[in-house]
């Protein structure tokens, strides 16, 4: 039976040594990977890919460019969330094709809705992400600000703050991924400590792709979880207002 969503929150913890006799299901793993793809996404672009790595040869190479770390050394399988914002061409015309296929389905079209949103992948989308060696990125941060001072303005508009951007979706994503699988039982431990390069290279991924984190995957080996979970007083982090 599998935990509640609360159950999965308490139950999720880093962990960096997994259990080599017990072994983890593939189908599994890729079901919590497709829970993954159901987290919110900005203007749902979805601009990730997964690497579901269970090759024992490619989790050695990994391994070591994750230096040897316990929790990719001994991880039984590995996700790899990463972030394609150099997709979100492909992307918006998923997205138009899928809302066209909506509206036409509707006995009322043309309507003040419809409009909008194409609108909105046909010239929003397109303005924001278009770039030219990061020129044009400076010119509408400059434009965003300039406006920004007579009335409210989105600000975000740079190629740095677009590839935040992406990187927040991405990590929603993963959050989904691992509470799915804590909710099976099964262990995860997000790491950012590895050689991107060396990486990119074992995955054979484009420059333009962007590694969120690895995430090893296992069930907990005895001492697995290095200690007692810490968190500063919740006070010091909850505000209201």
């Amino acid at each position: 039976m599998e935990k509640s969503v609360s159950e999965a929150i308490e139950y999720r913890r880093s962990v960096r040594r997994y259990d080599a006799k017990k072994a983890l299901n593939k189908k599994d793993v890729e079901a919590c990977i497709r829970h993954a793809t159901l987290a919110p996404t900005s203007s749902n672009l979805q601009l990730w890919e997964f690497y579901h790595i269970t090759n024992p040869e490619t989790l050695k190479e990994l391994s070591t460019a994750c230096f040897g770390q316990a929790a990719a050394a001994t991880a039984l399988q590995l996700v790899i969330p990463i972030v394609r914002k150099d997709l979100w061409k492909k992307r918006v015309n998923a997205n138009l094709k899928f809302l066209n296929a909506q509206f036409e389905a509707q006995e009322v079209r043309n309507t003040k809705q419809e409009k909008m949103a194409l609108n909105y992948y046909r010239k929003v989308i397109p303005t924001l992400y278009k770039d030219f060696f990061g020129i044009l990125g400076l010119i509408k941060k400059v434009a965003a600000t300039i406006t920004g001072a007579f009335r409210p303005m989105y600000r975000e508009v740079s190629a740095t703050d677009l590839r935040v951007v992406a990187h927040k979706s991405t990590a929603l994503a993963a959050q989904n991924f691992m509470i799915s699988m804590a909710a099976k039982g099964i262990d995860t431990c997000p790491m950012e400590g590895f050689d991107s390069k060396r990486v990119r290279q074992i995955l054979g991924l484009p420059k333009s792709a962007q590694i969120s984190m690895i995430i090893g995957c296992g069930y907990r080996d005895k001492g697995g979880i290095y200690g007692p979970r810490f968190r500063v007083p919740f006070d010091e982090v909850y505000h209201k207002n």
